[in-house]
């Protein structure tokens, strides 16, 4: 066995960005979606209602949650107290609290729907969380289109962020954030796909899965707004669902960066011509049993370990095949480490 420490230029980081559909089914764009009956007459049917591509009820074994919406208000209104007697406190209120503390990171700070001269303190929102096994590392924004439509035909919007519109990023606490903007492929239609007096559609939280949708804005567009009538059930999940079933297309693609080392172990002419393997070196003398391979020694370059200063084995990088090595050749060899 023959070592030899690696130079600063024998290493090479590189990274690559892999993008893929966020759906189960395999397609960037879902175009059919469906609920649980069970599962939004069930207890958590008054916090959140998942969404699947294919009805649970008579397909159950290919069903699988594509993401979940829920609704949330700072008063507690839409949704039923948990007790009478306590005004506000409700799932909505709950909800609020919870996307709340997991962005802003502050429990008396407030969401800001757009930008500029034209925001919206938001005191009420739809929440929508992509299923975590839809995704790797983060969602890619650019591909991200969401249409919703009216259940009493006034119209339909077809919303995107404007990843592609925007030169720094932005974040809220320590959450990268974009603008849901009428448009499409992370392009705002106009100045800058906002609706006047109302802000954005909403927030697009890329690293988190979470998208954040303005029923103000909504409403004036499509006439879908939230039931925020107190203590009782708005169903204000289902209208948020509604809308996007009528839409019928929501595409999203996930994405993650690939890290990889690249390790180059060059191979001189003189080094690595000899074995301690024991049909090359007499295990008892030391000696080179073939007295020819002592000045033409002839060995097979199988494997190349990596080693750290404590002598303990790292990483194996096997061949191929094995490769030929003597003094009048040499080798260069490239080994790829993914993490």
């Amino acid at each position: 066995m023959s070592f030899k420490r690696f130079d600063t230029e024998d290493i090479v980081v590189s990274s690559d960005s892999i993008t893929g559909p966020a759906w189960s089914t395999g397609n960037p764009t879902l175009t059919s979606f469906f609920s649980s009956s069970i599962q939004k007459n069930g207890s958590s049917g008054d916090f959140y209602l998942s969404v699947y591509q294919v009805d649970p009820a008579t397909s159950s074994s290919l069903a699988d949650v594509q993401f979940d919406i829920a609704y949330a208000d700072i008063k507690g209104s839409g949704s039923v107290y948990y007790n009478p007697l306590v005004v506000g406190k409700s799932p909505s209120l709950s909800n609020f609290g919870q996307y709340r503390s997991l962005i802003l990171e502050d429990e008396n700070a407030n969401f800001i729907f757009g930008s500029g001269t034209n925001t919206l303190t938001a005191d009420n929102f739809f929440a929508i969380s992509v299923e975590r096994a839809r995704y790797k590392e983060s969602l890619f924004p650019e591909t991200f289109n969401l249409s919703l439509s009216g259940s009493d035909g006034f119209g339909k919007i077809n919303l995107t962020n404007d990843s592609k519109d925007i030169l720094v990023n932005t974040f809220l606490g320590s959450t990268r954030v974009l603008q849901v903007v009428s448009g499409s492929n992370g392009n705002a239609v106009g100045t800058d796909g906002f609706v006047a007096g109302s802000g954005s559609y909403g927030l697009f939280f890329p690293d988190i899965g979470t998208i954040l949708l303005n029923p103000h804005a909504i409403s004036q567009s499509i006439h879908v707004d939230a039931n925020r009538t107190n203590n009782s059930d708005g169903l204000n999940n289902q209208i948020l669902y509604d809308a996007i079933r009528l839409g019928g297309n929501f595409q999203l693609n996930s994405q993650e960066t690939i890290s990889s080392d690249f390790v180059f172990a060059r191979l001189r002419n003189g080094e690595f011509n000899y074995s301690e393997n024991p049909s090359f070196i007499s295990g008892s003398t030391g000696e080179v049993i073939y007295s020819n391979f002592i000045n033409q020694p002839q060995v097979y370059i199988t494997t190349v370990g990596m080693y750290n200063d404590a002598n303990e084995l790292l990483a194996v990088s096997k061949l191929s095949r094995p490769l030929l090595k003597d003094f009048t050749k040499e080798a260069l060899i490239r080994v790829k480490l993914d993490f």
